[in-house]
């Protein structure tokens, strides 16, 4: 097998699909303008981002239990479900402790699927030999996902603009999970892993993750190697919203499309923005493993990503508070994009040093973490925002965020 290369077989097909169906959120380019449509302020917001995420911390272990236990596919569609009843009540809630009930399912179904479905990748990785091709086989399969998002944001946008209003899309992103929902089931049972089927080895089980998280929190190694990935993936999950307050300000700022409405105008230019964003994200998703081979160790590429990511963010929040809305945009872009260039290559440093026994159980302590840091940011940049304006709010977090990343950059030889 050549060097970057690995066959694109049927279950490639499925992984891809996967990827591609799951990114048709059609919410996700104005979920943070549908709260502030809803009255919400960007503490609220902060806060229901900050719930989605410590929810998520908590369901992390379990999660990777249930997978080893009853079935990764099983608990894949436990998680679609999850998901779909929480777009049900995202659509027809207007308070904020109701949000908070569907962000907890919300937070329910992405626990119980990012570790699990990395697990199974990886896992068919080992099946077939073909351990070597993680950064390029997640890479490659993940740029699926980014063209998924970039379809969505046209659809997305077509759809808010068609019927004026942003409630609908939800019920649309229903479509997609169903179908995903199916797909799961069709993964060959051989990728459903170890199954332990009586009480004491899902206890044993729960036990070794919960002694795999103690050790990992007794070593200054681990303890930087995860929170290096998990803190810029945390910073972009908390993040990357923000995009959507600064393209509405671009958008009405143009002296363009004035015969229509300011949610009309705002919806055509994050549709198009996200959808071109999305189609670059998933080339430097899929040029992942080939950007590492210029490196002679992943910890080079990974830190220097991580001080130029949050460094965009940081210029980007003064260029928005100093009314440059258009290069605030341009900047932010980069968070995204660098955030599709490190994660292939995070998830493959950090697996590497983690017990493959359970991999699943392994991969969720590496979500936690990034929960985590997702959640203490995200509630920091609400109250930071509803204090002193976003763009200062991004730009005071952001330089926070800065200097922890340079306290755990990874160590290089």
């Amino acid at each position: 097998m050549a060097k970057t290369g690995f066959e694109r077989n049927l279950q490639y097909a499925k992984f891809s699909a996967y990827g591609f169906l799951k990114n048709l959120r059609f919410y996700e380019p104005f979920l943070l303008l549908i709260f502030l449509d809803k009255g919400l302020s960007y503490m609220e917001i902060g806060t229901l981002y900050a719930v989605r995420e410590v929810s998520i911390n908590i369901m992390e272990v379990p999660s990777g239990v249930f997978a080893d236990s009853l079935g990764r596919r099983l608990t894949m569609v436990f998680s679609f479900l999850a998901y779909i009843f929480s777009f049900i009540v995202f659509f027809v809630a207007q308070e904020f402790a109701i949000l908070l009930i569907a962000m907890v399912f919300y937070a329910f179904g992405d626990a119980f699927r990012t570790g699990t479905h990395k697990a199974m990748i990886f896992d068919y990785l080992r099946m077939k030999g073909w351990e070597k091709q993680k950064t390029h086989y997640y890479g490659s399969t993940r740029a699926w996902s980014q063209r998924g998002s970039a379809i969505s944001a046209l659809i997305a946008a077509f759809l808010v603009f068609y019927n004026g209003s942003y409630a609908p899309i939800f019920l649309f992103t229903i479509i997609p999970y169903v179908l995903n929902l199916f797909l799961i089931l069709s993964y060959p049972k051989d990728l459903d892993g170890p199954r332990h089927t009586s009480d004491k080895r899902i206890r044993d089980e729960f036990a070794t993750v919960l002694r795999s998280l103690v050790k990992t929190m007794k070593s200054w190694s681990m303890v930087r190697t995860i929170s290096s990935q998990a803190l810029f993936s945390g910073y972009y999950k908390a993040f990357k919203d923000y995009l959507q307050p600064i393209l509405q300000t671009f958008a009405l700022s143009l002296p363009v499309l004035l015969a229509y409405e300011d949610q009309e105008r705002t919806a055509l230019i994050v549709g198009i923005v996200y959808s071109i964003l999305y189609a670059t994200t998933a080339i430097a998703s899929s040029n992942s493993g080939r950007f590492s081979e210029h490196f002679s160790q992943l910890a080079s590429p990974l830190n220097i990503t991580l001080v130029v990511g949050i460094s965009l963010g940081l210029v980007s929040g003064l260029l928005l508070h100093l009314r440059y809305a258009t290069l605030a945009v341009v900047l932010y872009l980069g968070i995204y994009i660098l955030e599709n260039l490190r994660k292939p290559m995070g998830i493959h440093y950090v697996s590497d040093q983690m017990d493959q026994a359970s991999l699943a159980s392994a991969l969720s302590v590496e979500s936690q973490a990034e929960s985590f840091f997702a959640a203490g940011i995200a509630l920091l940049l609400g109250w930071m925002s509803t204090l002193f304006g976003v763009g200062l709010g991004i730009m005071v977090v952001s330089g926070i965020c800065l200097l922890f990343g340079l306290i755990v950059r990874l160590p290089t030889r």
